[in-house]
């Protein structure tokens, strides 16, 4: 497995605009993808649900933490985290805008509401 905390797979998230995750409820259960957009913030990657909680994929990864993230031509597992400190959210939501608020205003703004905010999730190594 490759960490993607190397500067090149960060690189990768950075200047990739859709990613598909892929959940399941369980390890028994048949895998879910859905194309989602991520972030990064210094030397860590954030989700977040665009549907908040009623989000497919983020009921999923929440009751089961083990995912997938398909970027690029890269399969990279990856353990879902809570990110409930403020100040993260706030950065997570300023590099939401910064990279899709020029392209694609109406979206972003819909990724920034108060229901969303709960839904970021930190991407970290499996």
């Amino acid at each position: 497995m490759k960490d993607f905390l190397d500067a090149e797979t960060l690189r990768l998230f950075d200047e990739t605009r859709e990613v598909r995750v892929e959940t399941s409820r369980d390890s028994d259960a048949p895998e879910h993808r859905t194309t989602i957009w991520v972030v990064t913030v210094g030397r860590a990657v954030f989700v977040r649900s665009v549907r908040g909680e009623e989000g497919r994929w983020y009921r999923e990864v929440t009751a089961n933490p083990a995912a997938c993230v398909a970027v690029g031509n890269n399969r990279i597992p990856v353990r879902a985290v809570p990110a409930t400190a403020e100040a993260t959210i706030e950065a997570v939501s300023e590099t939401y805008w910064e990279k899709y608020g020029g392209t694609s205003p109406g979206s972003t703004q819909a990724m920034l509401q108060p229901k969303t905010l709960p839904t970021t999730l930190k991407l970290e190594p499996a």
